[in-house]
């Protein structure tokens, strides 16, 4: 049997995957959602690699937002993988970083609603990690969610460290050599819907876009469970 691994992106925590992977128990589907450290590219997807190193049998690679660029560098040299899932989410080339992506589409309230913050590094310096604005992430993540709830969402987000966004993909990204599937959020306020089609696109992924925030594994967790039982039957 196939392992559907959940990969989360900056912001969220694995949790955001619940209503997916409720549906994907109900149809017997073999899933995990690990946390994401969102320290920095490389080394979230070093890893990602060993985690899914651990599993026996084939997987399918899912991944939201950052988690996107995660898998493509984690799942390059895993032969177990046998396709990638994106679901809002960035699809970088070699040699891209997320800004990079960013900066060659319109853009998103996402920017403005960056804050900044220090955090201690083991060599005794700081580095330096983002959160979103409490008061404007229900805009920026989750504009279709009740407004109890993105209150509740954005206290709990996850912040990223400035690498994760920064940090160009080092190695040919698997989505060159792997089939890939792709939702596209059309009313996402994070990650601007023509940047996801572009990518998708260029990875020659079976595409869908749904009327979605960037949150759309919260907002609509049928169409993202839907997709993956697409990738997985084919």
């Amino acid at each position: 049997m196939t392992t559907v691994v959940l990969v989360h992106g900056a912001f969220a925590d694995s949790a955001s995957w619940n209503g997916v992977i409720e549906r994907l128990l109900a149809d017997g589907t073999s899933v995990v959602a690990p946390p994401n450290p969102l320290r920095g590219l490389t080394s979230d997807a070093a890893y990602l690699k060993s985690f899914v190193g651990s599993i026996e049998g084939p997987v399918l690679l899912v991944g939201h937002s950052y988690g996107g660029a995660v898998i493509s560098a984690a799942a390059a040299d895993l032969p177990q993988v046998t396709g990638l899932v994106y679901i809002a989410a960035f699809v970088p080339e070699k040699g891209e970083s997320l800004a990079s992506i960013s900066g060659n589409f319109p853009e998103t309230p996402f920017g403005a609603a960056i804050r900044p913050s220090a955090y201690p590094l083991p060599d005794g310096t700081e580095g330096t990690e983002l959160h979103l604005d409490y008061a404007l992430y229900p805009e920026v993540f989750a504009a279709d969610l009740p407004a109890e709830l993105t209150k509740v969402l954005a206290v709990g987000q996850r912040p990223i460290a400035a690498p994760g966004l920064e940090e160009a993909l080092a190695v040919e990204p698997a989505w060159k050599n792997l089939p890939s599937w792709d939702l596209v959020a059309n009313q996402d306020q994070a990650i601007h819907p023509e940047a996801q089609r572009s990518m998708a696109k260029r990875a020659n992924a079976t595409t869908v876009e749904v009327a979605a925030s960037h949150a759309v594994a919260v907002s609509q967790p049928d169409a993202v469970a839907d997709l993956i039982r697409q990738a997985l039957a084919g």
